[in-house]
């Protein structure tokens, strides 16, 4: 799965550097909305497969879903004169803090927990050496 992310990550820079194409201002502030709406459901799939409960369906209904409605949501916002992209983008931006800090106090955990299973047996290979001299 990582894999796959990574090609299509890849590709899609390749085919956004060779299309060189600019965006309309209406279309920039929808597409920033949307990227950040796909940012905040990558970041919650990275922080779901680090509490191992990771769903692929999960993942891939709510990137889509909410990159479609975080788009709508601005598109309409438009339309009746409110500014509702600047909601979705602060919403969306906390939650991708949210996710962070999630990740790296788990990501924090893993590693003081790895370091702690070291030092114990470190340890016990101690008290184990001189036994062995001993016989």
């Amino acid at each position: 799965m990582f894999l796959f992310a990574l090609i299509c990550l890849v590709l899609g820079l390749t085919i956004g550097l060779l299309l060189n194409q600019g965006l309309s201002g209406d279309l920039a502030t929808y597409l920033a909305v949307s990227c950040l709406a796909g940012l905040d459901t990558v970041f919650g799939g990275l922080r779901s497969q680090l509490e191992k409960r990771f769903d692929t369906a999960v993942m891939l209904t709510g990137f889509f879903s909410n990159i479609l409605i975080a788009f709508f949501l601005s598109w309409l916002g438009d339309r009746i004169g409110a500014n509702i992209y600047l909601v979705c983008a602060f919403i969306f931006g906390q939650r991708i803090f949210i996710n962070l800090s999630v990740i790296r106090r788990l990501l924090l955990q893993k590693w003081q927990d790895n370091r702690t299973k070291k030092q114990q047996a470190q340890q016990a290979e101690a008290l184990a050496q001189p036994q062995e001299s001993r016989s």
